[in-house]
């Protein structure tokens, strides 16, 4: 056991800086496994419940807003230029960097109630489905 004191020297700190290796398809597989689990159940059946008109119509303004929400989220990554190495790490410092604290609030405010109302759509869903 007199080879331990070396093992542990030779332990690597717990949080290391990360080399962040992704690419523009591994970004994607991501996104598609997130909307792709999270959407399988439940889009299908709130789109027949809107009809023919309005359901492709909602699925078609709900990618927008995404693709907006996305483009804004990427550009503003790095701030305030492409080689500053300050990150912004999620759409909430986003907004407080460009809009301010107070904008950050009430933007935090919408996106906790649609994660509230997703919660809620989930639950509904299941247990219609199970039903």
């Amino acid at each position: 056991m007199g080879g331990g004191e070396a093992a542990e020297d030779q332990q690597l700190p717990l949080l290391q800086p990360l080399k962040r290796t992704g690419t523009i398809w591994t970004a994607v597989a991501h996104i598609i496994t997130g909307v792709i689990g999270a959407g399988v159940l439940s889009l299908a059946w709130s789109v027949a419940q809107l009809g023919w008109i309005a359901g492709p119509l909602l699925m078609i303004i709900f990618a927008s807003v995404t693709i907006l929400s996305n483009n804004l989220l990427s550009d503003c990554y790095r701030f305030p230029e492409s080689d500053s190495p300050t990150r912004v790490g999620s759409y909430l410092e986003a907004v407080k960097v460009y809009l301010g604290e107070k904008s950050k609030t009430v933007c935090a405010i919408f996106v906790h109630e649609s994660l509230y109302g997703c919660g809620i759509a989930y639950v509904i869903t299941a247990a219609s489905s199970v039903k």
